[in-house]
């Protein structure tokens, strides 16, 4: 399709009424010109098409067609498997052909900034590296099957308090390190066709008219070749939006905002070749669905399967004291808690599912063993209810072992607001520690969506995070539970003891409409480990019921330089009895102190499957970004010549193996020129300590009484290291003049 040749017969009402939204779900239309409309919809753990249109919302307020629910991100990232987020996008991708849709909103990418994010359930990590792997593998599932992936939302948007105005204070660095990675990698590996922009500021602009965002870094430094829509309502000028590389407004504004873009256009304050620039990245995208469109069918039945088989991989056992797991059939079992009856699946908002089928614990229990049953509490609030708590001890009671089906209430974890807090409803806690003092073994199986203090901790003898597991999640937790299959699943995000210990605790959710993320790049478990401070459970932790061995951590080269690649392998061993899949953490630690970092970052993983007695080699790479931080002041990653360690770990905290690595970096920081550059900093560089003792030393010696570096004591030295060149003025003869020809001379010696 020449797309240029239908945009040269377009009327400048029709482009600009392209660039909006027919209605919720729909791209306009063009019959004159055989132009489709085209639909996307709601992800991104199932499809939440709203059939009647008139009737169509953002956030799930309204039915949608009946549709299979898979695990929500925080149970999916929970896998560490690339595959499996693949073959999850292919399922999806399949659906939305059957249903006619082209373009699936997810995966979401922001970073778990703070556990009270009341969309935290939606995303996958608070680790970018984990996050962006993830997500290009999920895109390159679902656009397999000719159906477009948003990858959302872009950019820093990690709180649902005053999301449509707030501003998010971030540091490049930050961004570049932290809240931009994910969606980079998605990008560069997978080119999802198209971005969702979010609702907040970001220093200070709209992400919809953010140009630095949206064109010079998703497009000019990332090679984004899809359309960038807005967020639902996300658009406040639209003009300004075309301009910065905003494509497509959704829904449509009745026509207002395509009446703004005619009149900027006739004005001359918007160029038609750049409105023509947006009609072309969207009509590429709607006719690289049509195009491939084909009629698919899909089995409800045959999903759900699916959905399960994912649940299982996703659910993290978190303890397992005395190895009261798995539990046996022989065993008289009693299970507590509303959520046995009533599963929390998902999440609230617009990611909302009209499940297919949501079978319960309670509903499966006589196909495991001798079950018993009692509410102990609701699952849509915190009532404390006297009966119902008598009736759950004396049944629990009973029991040779307690299962408790615990979690969030959909009230405290919802799109639109965040939570107040890290617990539990009273009416939970109260009853797990009762439970725990009739001298029968708890486990507690937790649904929600982000973490939880756990008061009760230290008191049961099993812990199960099953997450919001989709629709099929009793099945899944049963089979663990049972041992009818092995937990593989490690945590995504640190458990911290206390709310007050997450790193943005003062900062979160900022005030008067703006939020400085002062924690900088110290978010998540590379705070917790550079505090090395007491956590609930670290990043990356999770049990089996089997045990794994590692063995023979080589690396290919012990040298390596910035155009390198680094391949790691080691060999895993099964040493248990049952069949089980291990994940291997490799984590990159900087030895240089060449600038601030953290202890250690997650810099790849894989997931191994063994059987009992069997080893396998597990090999992963390392490019130079896996070394590197983003330099500022060159605008660039830089990773400092020296040692590296490479760490291989069970968790961010189980540092099981350890190498050493000299990188070899030809690509000499520099540093920035002009009056008040540190001397030190000119020493330190390779490139311009020939200059300090050259052309510095005669005037450092003026009061210094030295001729050369070599001569002076710690003292001296020290003194002139953290001394601007501009303080030579003070203790010298030179002037102004001769400062301002030392900065040109320097200027010139580094070019």
């Amino acid at each position: 399709m020449d797309v240029k040749q239908i945009i040269s017969q377009m009327t400048l009402e029709e482009k600009a009424a392209m660039c909006s939204g027919a209605d919720f779900w729909h791209t306009e239309k063009v019959d004159r010109l055989g132009i489709p409309a085209s639909m996307v919809s709601d992800g991104p753990h199932g499809l939440r098409k709203q059939p009647n249109e008139s009737n169509g919302d953002h956030l799930g307020l309204n039915d949608a067609i009946e549709a299979v629910c898979f695990p929500a991100a925080c149970a999916t990232a929970s896998s560490f498997d690339r595959e499996l987020l693949r073959d999850m996008g292919v399922t999806l991708g399949k659906e939305c052909q059957a249903e006619g849709v082209s373009v699936l909103l997810g995966p979401a990418v922001n970073i778990k900034r703070s556990p009270l994010c009341g969309r935290n359930f939606e995303y996958l990590s608070e680790d970018p590296y984990l996050a962006g792997e993830l997500a290009a593998s999920y895109v390159n599932g679902v656009q397999s099957q000719n159906v477009g992936t948003s990858i959302k939302h872009f950019a820093a948007n990690n709180q649902e308090n005053e999301r449509m105005s707030v501003s998010a204070e971030v540091d490049e660095r930050t961004l570049r390190e932290i809240y931009f990675p994910a969606f980079e990698t998605a990008v560069k590996k997978a080119q999802p066709w198209t971005v969702m922009c979010s609702y907040n500021r970001l220093n200070g602009t709209y992400a919809s008219e953010h140009k630095w965002l949206l064109t010079d870094v998703l497009r000019n430094d990332w090679g984004f070749e899809g359309y960038v829509m807005s967020d639902w309502g996300a658009v406040r000028d639209r003009v300004k939006g075309i301009i910065a590389g905003m494509d497509l407004e959704m829904p449509g504004s009745g026509g207002a905002n395509d009446r703004a873009i005619i009149q900027a256009v006739q004005e001359g304050s918007l160029k038609e070749e750049t409105l023509d620039l947006a009609v072309e990245r969207i009509l590429n995208i709607v006719y690289r669905y049509t195009e491939n469109r084909r009629n698919e069918e899909f089995s409800r039945e045959k999903d759900h399967q699916k959905a399960a088989e994912i649940a299982r991989q996703c659910i993290v056992l978190l303890k397992n004291e005395a190895q009261v797991l798995p539990l046996s059939s022989n065993e008289k079992i009693a299970l507590i808690g509303g959520f046995a009856e009533k599963p929390r699946y998902q999440g609230g908002g617009s990611s909302h599912i009209n499940s297919h089928v949501v079978p319960c614990a309670v509903q499966l229990k006589d196909q495991y063993g001798n079950m018993t049953y009692a509410k102990g509490f609701t699952t849509d609030g915190d009532q404390y209810e006297e009966a119902l708590q008598k009736e759950a001890l004396e049944v629990a009671g009973q029991s040779d072992k307690i299962v408790v089906f615990a979690g969030l209430p959909d009230v405290f974890e919802s799109e639109s607001y965040d939570r107040d807090h890290m617990c539990l409803p009273n009416c939970q806690n109260q009853l797990i520690e009762k439970l725990t003092k009739l001298g029968k073994p708890v486990i507690v199986v937790l649904h929600n969506g982000s973490p939880v203090e756990m008061p009760w901790v230290d008191h049961v003898y099993g812990i199960v995070e099953a997450y919001l597991g989709g629709e099929a999640v009793a099945k899944a937790v049963m089979d663990i539970l049972y041992g009818e299959a092995n937990p593989s699943g490690r945590l995504a995000e640190t458990f911290p003891r206390r709310l007050e210990d997450n790193p943005s605790y003062l900062n979160f959710p900022g005030m008067q409409k703006q939020v400085n993320y002062a924690e900088g790049i110290f978010v998540g478990y590379r705070y917790y480990d550079a505090r090395k401070m007491d956590v609930l459970f670290p990043f990356g932790y999770g049990l089996s019921y089997t045990e794994f061995s590692y063995s023979n951590l080589m690396i290919d080269k012990s040298r390596i330089t910035a155009k390198d690649t680094l391949m790691v392998s080691l060999d895993v061993t099964n040493t248990g009895s049952m069949e089980g899949k291990e994940i291997v953490q490799l984590y990159v630690s900087d030895k240089t102190h060449s600038a601030i970092r953290p202890v250690r970052e997650l810099k790849n993983f894989t997931a191994v499957t063994l059987k009992p007695g069997e080893t396998k080699t597990a090999s992963m790479e390392l490019d130079y970004r896996a070394f590197a931080w983003y330099d500022t002041a060159q605008k660039d990653w830089y990773a400092a010549g020296g040692t590296y360690e490479i760490c291989i770990g069970k968790s961010s905290r189980d540092i099981v193996m350890r190498t050493e690595v000299v990188l070899e970096n030809e690509k000499e920081k520099l540093p920035k020129i002009d009056e008040n550059v540190m001397i030190g900093d000119l020493m330190d560089c390779a490139k311009t300590a020939d200059y300090v003792e050259e052309r510095l030393m005669p005037y450092i010696g003026e009061f210094i009484g030295k001729t050369s570096m070599k001569e002076m004591d710690e003292m001296e030295r020290s003194m002139v290291y953290y001394m601007p060149l501009s303080s030579l003025r003070s203790f010298t003869k030179l002037d102004n003049e001769g400062l301002g020809e030392l900065v040109d001379e320097l200027k010139n010696h580094v070019r």
